[in-house]
């Protein structure tokens, strides 16, 4: 379970549409000041907007970072159930094996 976050989903949209709306743009530090949030917090949720509207190609989108994630949970959940297929198929080839000396 992830840690709770420390700014409310609907404060980081309304903190991105302040900043992109605004013309000339305002200075990232000031607008945090002026919302109460930590301006890298701020200019971080820019940066990610940016890379998710296709302005910014220096990081991923927030859609390739979920599917980055599912996908990371998808392998771990395989590796262990070949893990698992590997541990039976050792037991059963031990079992059906005819030089193995019976008590």
């Amino acid at each position: 379970m992830p840690a709770p976050r420390k700014y409310p989903d609907e404060l980081r949209q309304r903190a991105v549409r302040l900043y992109r709306e605004s013309d000339p743009k305002p200075v990232i530090k000031r607008l945090a000041e002026q919302l109460g949030v930590h301006p890298e917090a701020l200019r971080n949720w820019i940066r990610q907007d940016q890379a998710d509207h296709g302005e910014r190609f220096d990081q991923p989108t927030t859609a390739d970072i979920e599917e980055l994630r599912r996908l990371r949970k998808e392998v771990t959940e395989l590796r262990r159930a070949n893990e698992i297929l590997k541990a039976a198929s050792a037991f059963f080839a031990s079992e059906l094996d005819p030089t193995r000396r019976r008590s």
